[in-house]
């Protein structure tokens, strides 16, 4: 019912989510001599950290892999979207606060602030992803392009989870102002619990069977299994992994229009 609704508010309000979006894209790179460049800049210079310090210097090895194809690779095709995930969840959290003016003189659905910070972290960051595939297939590096389709699959879920993390910490960090601060220390545990510097081959069993609690293994190790070629497509996995999530956006969504009505009083 939630996660129906929600489709509702965003067609409805299309054209107000639309502006939103926009407006977001814009103000983010307002004053910037680099402008969007940043976007791009920011994923590259951290996929060139690790490629020097993994593959240079520790002379990191990925297994099955094929062959030639080297360690900076199988981390750029993961990187690009956890960076959209991140970005789009530390951007959700604070979007109300941020607009607190709009807030108290405006009356408007404000989930649709959540809506558009997430939407507007993944349309730059899908760009960023789709320019650097095409950078990396004209290299030379064996990306198997078929598997794009797999983005089709897997993308609307990993939206969709920081859909569910955008809502719930943005009505808390209304309320309470540490969520942020806090949640910049969670995300780095859930970036290194997550397969994205490493394949999850190569970790121990009593440490993967916890880490199959986190749903982003479930999205970026696929994903980018999809891109390198490597095993098949697991729809009843991904068909899962969808239903929880938007079970977990429905629940997420009814939290975040409880408290809604008081947002007015506190930003």
């Amino acid at each position: 019912m939630y996660a129906c609704s929600a489709l509702t508010v965003a067609w409805r309000h299309r054209a107000l989510l639309w502006a939103l979006t926009r407006r977001d894209i814009q103000n983010r790179y307002t004053g910037s001599v680099a402008g969007a460049l940043w976007a791009f800049m920011h994923p590259l210079a951290l996929l060139a950290l690790y490629a020097v310090v993994f593959e240079a210097v520790f002379k990191v090895k990925v297994p099955n892999l094929f062959t030639g194809q080297p360690y900076v690779l199988f981390v750029a095709l993961a990187l690009w979207p956890w960076m959209a995930f991140q970005e789009a969840v530390m951007r959700g959290t604070t979007a109300v606060q941020q607009n607190g003016a709009l807030v108290k003189k405006v009356a408007f659905d404000h989930e649709l602030l959540i809506y558009s910070a997430v939407l507007s972290c993944f349309a730059i960051h899908g760009v960023g992803f789709a320019v650097v595939l095409v950078i990396l297939g004209v290299l030379g590096f064996n990306i198997h392009f078929l598997g794009l389709l797999s983005l089709l699959a897997f993308v609307p879920v990993l939206l969709l989870m920081a859909l569910v993390l955008a809502l719930l910490l943005g009505a808390l960090q209304v309320f309470v102002r540490d969520v942020e601060q806090l949640l910049s220390q969670a995300m780095t545990v859930l970036f290194y619990a997550t397969p994205i510097l490493f394949p999850m081959a190569i970790v121990p069993r009593w440490l993967a069977e916890a880490m199959h609690y986190n749903p982003l293994v479930h999205v970026i190790e696929p994903l980018r299994n999809g891109l390198l070629g490597q095993g098949s497509f697991d729809a009843e996995s991904i068909a899962w992994v969808a239903f929880v999530s938007v079970i977990a956006f429905a629940v997420a969504r009814a939290f975040f229009l409880r408290l809604s009505p008081y947002f007015e009083d506190m930003v």
